[in-house]
């Protein structure tokens, strides 16, 4: 019944001045309202970044050629063009590896009837399926058959079947890409995007076909390749390096001409720099409430000074030193806590307007909005101490002479 009481004289207090309380509030409020759109708009980013990490395949191993150097310039990574089929032929032997892929990009210009779109053209193999985790919602992969006679068959992605055909069922169709003619033989099951990276919106041919009609080369832009399990990424790596220096004919002082990159190491760093990132935002956060912490304890002496003669009174008709204590805690705590109640409002709306503007979808983190509310109440408690007892430490006869 007390601390009711307590409760409601403290909230009474702070309505009475609702404009100065509201400013008191406001370093707190943005304190925390920074925490929970800034965390909550990491982990969603965090959680997009992993998933298509984790989509790109299985025990995923992405070799890409090396860089070249041009007058002392260099034309960073994947420039090279180190790598050809040969040495998927040499990999496909490694006894740690279960698919290997070739990859080579191009793009081209699709003409259905009326419609004109331009998308990414991909090369591969049917293990690219297999390496890459993708998926078919209807019609086939391409065989090997299309592959050595390098047949104008194509497999669709999602979005570019939607921009090309609308709702009709892509598959038997034909289309022109760049003018020559092609028949659409499957469509992919969506993959998702990732920012301004959308995975669906490509074509699959064969890479024999791509090389032929398009690139014109004979080189390749990645080789995916499939470690047997998680358990032996690291010998895999260790494997495939190995073959591919043997593969190229470089001597053992000799730089690698190639990247190998593991996607456990990928996930690895992805959540190392989500650890610093949040370890930052926290810390921003931090400096926010600690500055709402001082903008409450200024406040609270300027309310002492303000109601010494109140002080005073209740002191003369028996109130302890307790009670002065526990009215102002009471109402520095309220500070902290109100804040915290509007911040954690303000930050999901402000969470939910980032996804907006990114075109992601996003998720309250509810342990940085209990996190932020708790250190909000803390931080009212703590920077109230030092103006209660300035205040419970008060003669009753020199408050009451105060002028």
């Amino acid at each position: 019944m007390r601390a009711k009481r307590l409760v409601k004289t403290a909230f009474t207090s702070l309505w009475h001045k609702p404009l100065r309380t509201m400013l008191t509030m406001l370093g707190i409020i943005i304190g925390v309202a920074a925490v929970v759109a800034l965390m909550s708009y990491g982990s969603a980013t965090t959680g997009s970044v992993t998933s298509q990490i984790q989509g790109l395949g299985t025990n995923l191993l992405v070799i890409t050629p090396g860089q070249t150097t041009q007058n002392g310039v260099s034309q960073g990574l994947g420039s090279a063009q180190t790598l050809t089929q040969s040495d998927v032929t040499a990999l496909q032997k490694d006894s740690l590896l279960s698919a290997v892929a070739p990859d080579a990009t191009s793009r081209g210009q699709v003409e259905y009837q009326s419609t004109n779109y331009q998308t990414r053209l991909e090369g591969s193999t049917a293990d690219l399926l297999t390496v890459r985790n993708l998926k078919l919602s209807g019609g086939r992969m391409f065989n090997l058959v299309d592959e050595q006679q390098a047949l104008p068959v194509a497999v669709i992605g999602p979005t570019t079947a939607e921009n090309v055909f609308g709702n009709a069922n892509p598959v038997g169709k034909t289309i022109w890409i760049n003018g020559l003619t092609f028949q659409v033989i499957g469509e992919l099951a969506s993959q998702g995007s990732s920012g301004a990276t959308n995975n669906d919106d490509e074509i699959l041919m064969p890479l024999s076909t791509l090389q032929q009609d398009f690139t014109g080369t004979t080189y390749l832009d990645t080789i995916y390749a499939s470690a047997i399990d998680a358990q032996h990424m690291q010998q895999a790596q260790q494997q495939v390096e190995n073959t591919l220096r043997q593969s190229h004919g470089l001597s053992w002082s000799a730089a690698d001409d190639f990247t190998i990159t593991n996607q456990s190491t990928l996930l690895g760093t992805l959540s190392s720099v989500s650890k610093s990132l949040q370890m930052f935002l926290g810390g921003i956060a931090g400096i926010s409430l600690l500055v709402g912490g001082i903008g409450i304890m200024n406040i609270m002496l300027v309310s002492v000074t303000e109601r010494t003669r109140e002080i005073g009174l209740r002191k003369a008709l028996g109130a302890t030193r307790s009670d002065i204590l526990n009215q102002f805690l009471a109402e520095s705590g309220m500070v902290g806590i109100l804040g915290g109640l509007i911040g954690v409002g303000l930050g999901m709306v402000s969470s939910l307007a980032l996804g907006r503007i990114a075109s992601e979808t996003i998720h309250v983190d509810w342990s940085a909005v209990w996190i932020s509310f708790v250190v909000a109440f803390v931080v009212g408690l703590v920077f109230g101490v030092y103006p209660a007892f300035r205040a419970a430490r008060l003669s009753p006869m020199n408050a009451l002479r105060y002028e």
